[in-house]
């Protein structure tokens, strides 16, 4: 019986990993917790269903890869017995490979509506509603994502009490104006901070433009800086 690959206690990186953590804001390995404790939506949960047969595809990849390495490595006595191996094992290999692009096709049909209705609602032009300002001034004087343990619900804090809308901070996340630091576990809070795009956008948000009255026509004859004297 050929050798098979074993499951690996470590995932598998694929091409489009990071296409994944950037329409969705979270490291592939969050986004495999979230969806097993059902908390992301339907089109999210199907992506990462997908991504996981991708990257199961792509464990069957590398293992016949290292497989036909090995064996044309000159480790073993070169006959009849090698080739044959050195033969079934190419065919499997390219079985596997053909698995891995399918599911990779199934994957980007999952993700390209995605990243469409991302990139449909990022700021236009940095202009921001009142409600993003808001959001950003909040976050600029500290803020944390938590995770409920129990039901696994998602809130941001900020440090003024302030509760943002998750959505609305996966919004200002996919948009590169905040930015969270996932080396802290989400269940014990994750700080989130303004990007340097978002300090920008803050500060234009801030300028208000300097409106000049409109002066009043000079009478004939007077110097506008003469003012006019009353009899």
């Amino acid at each position: 019986m050929p050798p098979q690959p074993a499951p690996s206690a470590r995932r598998a990186v694929t091409q489009l990993d990071h296409r994944l953590e950037a329409v969705t804001g979270h490291d592939i390995d969050t986004l495999w917790t979230y969806r097993d404790r059902g908390v992301l939506d339907e089109p999210h949960a199907q992506l990462v269903d997908r991504h996981r047969t991708l990257a199961n595809a792509q464990i069957g990849v590398t293992f016949y890869l290292r497989l036909l390495n090995r064996l044309t490595s000159g480790e073993f006595q070169v006959d009849g017995a090698l080739f044959e191996r050195i033969d079934r094992t190419v065919d499997q290999l390219e079985e596997a490979a053909d698995a891995r692009d399918t599911a990779a096709q199934n994957v980007l049909a999952a993700l390209v509506p995605l990243e469409a209705a991302v990139a449909a609602s990022t700021p236009d032009g940095g202009r921001l509603s009142t409600d993003d300002r808001a959001a950003l001034l909040a976050i600029a004087g500290g803020a944390k994502l938590h995770e409920h343990l129990l039901t696994g619900r998602l809130s941001v804090t900020a440090s003024s009490g302030t509760r943002i809308p998750y959505p609305q901070m996966q919004q200002l996340e996919r948009a590169g104006l905040t930015v969270r630091d996932t080396s802290h576990p989400v269940h014990a809070g994750q700080p989130v901070s303004l990007t340097d795009a978002g300090r920008a956008a803050l500060l234009d948000a801030r300028r208000t433009p300097t409106i000049h009255a409109p002066k009043s026509p000079a009478r004939p004859g007077v110097s506008p800086s003469t003012p006019v004297k009353r009899r």
